[in-house]
């Protein structure tokens, strides 16, 4: 990997945090993500399993831990297995952990080849009654591509169909939506560099860059800094394009008088950043840009008052709603006639906000989340409003990442230039 590793503190206190969860005589199981195959004889970039990091920070392929606080055995409360390296891997993909890195790294102590566990593997099971499994149950994704994770949990059933098996993410997602000084560390770490990225775009936009420079300028500061990538697919899109919104192509010309909108943020460490700013290419908004980007500012600085502990996504969605008719009003795109026509199921104000104002970020993106629990302190939302116009080539989002405590948001971005004042002095003096 690029970054420099996590302290080894933060994973030992996530396996305190979990183990405390379990039921008793229970063994929890977390593999890594599989090499994914590319094509012909390649892979495409590892990515590691965000349960089996958030555990023991071990960011390797076919690597397995194993905890059971409860364990008889001396010595087997915890166990990491890792790959057996050889000379041929040596020359041909390089170095793998040693056991010893593999400690530090994790803080285990027990840490073994996975080709020399099969017999403690076994007694192990055996000596469990429960059998925690990390299986995916994000509510919002659906694949037809099985995983380590669901390959092991078969192979388990089929060797040992009298234990009791107990679903690991529900924990998990109790624990990651809270996150540690560790992570907001990490977290701030990313959203830093996302905004030098940002600060680097903005010194090289200008009419006639394309889409697909301005993507190279950011992944150039992200690779610069030590970022293992992307943590999404960035958007960058000039003009109708921001309407887009999921628009990854990438690939036409920033004409001057457009508004290029740029959504992107780097990983590191496996955790993400999640930035949104759009940007007159001219260096200059005009009345009616500048009308729409306010809007969408007033909306965004009222959103994160309403990210306190308590809270809840539903009424945060709710009282956005009723910000965003009210400026939609004041811009002529939607009438009082449209508001007193509106269902509760197609409010008016959908026709040009037509998605969430929030959702938890962490070691992905879109994070693992309890989505209908209260909010707390630790927890940490995006927030990001937008106006998307189409039939006047106009979209308009901003995002920021908001750290929920108990004395009020935190801002992670707060020192990114958004007003439009901040963002027009800045483009005029860079473009200029």
């Amino acid at each position: 990997m690029k970054y420099q590793p996590l302290s080894p503190e933060l994973f030992q206190i996530n396996r305190k945090r979990f183990v405390r969860e379990m039921k008793a005589n229970s063994i929890a199981v977390f593999n890594s993500n599989d090499m994914m195959p590319r094509s012909g004889d390649q892979f495409y970039p590892f990515r590691q399993s965000a349960g089996l990091y958030y555990m023991c920070g071990i960011d390797q392929e076919e690597t397995l831990l194993l905890l059971f606080p409860d364990c008889p055995k001396e010595g087997f409360k915890e166990l990491l297995l890792i790959k057996r390296t050889n000379e041929h891997i040596a020359v041909w993909e390089g170095h793998k952990y040693t056991k010893e890195e593999a400690r530090t790294t994790s803080g285990i102590e027990k840490v073994l080849f996975l080709d020399e566990a099969e017999v403690i593997l076994h007694e192990l099971f055996l000596l469990a009654e429960n059998i925690y499994i990390n299986l995916n149950e994000n509510d919002k994704f659906i694949t037809d591509v099985e995983t380590r994770e669901f390959r092991y949990a078969r192979q388990l059933k089929f060797k040992y169909p009298a234990h009791t098996y107990l679903r690991a993410q529900p924990i998990m997602k109790k624990l990651q939506m809270i996150k540690s000084q560790h992570e907001i560390e990490a977290i701030q770490h990313a959203v830093n560099i996302t905004g030098d990225a940002f600060r680097r775009v903005c010194e090289f936009v200008k009419p006639g860059v394309w889409e697909h420079e301005v993507e190279a300028e950011i992944i150039h500061e992200f690779i610069r800094q030590r970022c293992t990538g992307h943590a999404y697919e960035p958007i960058i899109a000039t003009g109708k394009n921001a309407c887009v919104l999921h628009y990854t192509e990438n690939n036409k010309q920033c004409q001057d008088g457009d508004v290029l909108l740029m959504d992107f943020g780097c990983e590191y460490a496996n955790y993400a950043a999640d930035l949104t700013r759009s940007i007159p290419v001219s260096g200059t908004f005009t009345e009616r840009q500048k009308a729409v980007y306010n809007a969408v500012l007033r909306v965004m600085k009222e959103a994160k008052a309403l990210l306190v502990p308590g809270n809840t996504i539903d009424e945060l969605n709710k009282e956005v709603g009723k910000m965003m008719e009210s400026e939609l009003l004041g811009l002529g795109l939607i009438s009082r006639g449209d508001v007193a026509n509106q269902t509760k199921d197609k409010p008016a104000y959908k026709k040009y906000f037509m998605h969430g104002t929030s959702h938890h970020l962490g070691l992905d993106v879109h994070d693992l989340c309890l989505r209908y629990e209260p909010f707390r302190a630790g927890m940490i939302f995006t927030c990001e409003p937008g106006i998307y116009i189409p039939e006047e080539n106009l979209g308009i989002r901003l995002e920021n990442d908001i750290l929920i405590t108990d004395d009020g948001p935190i801002d992670l971005f707060a020192n990114i230039p958004i007003e439009v004042e901040e963002i027009e002095a800045m483009m005029q003096t860079l473009v200029g």
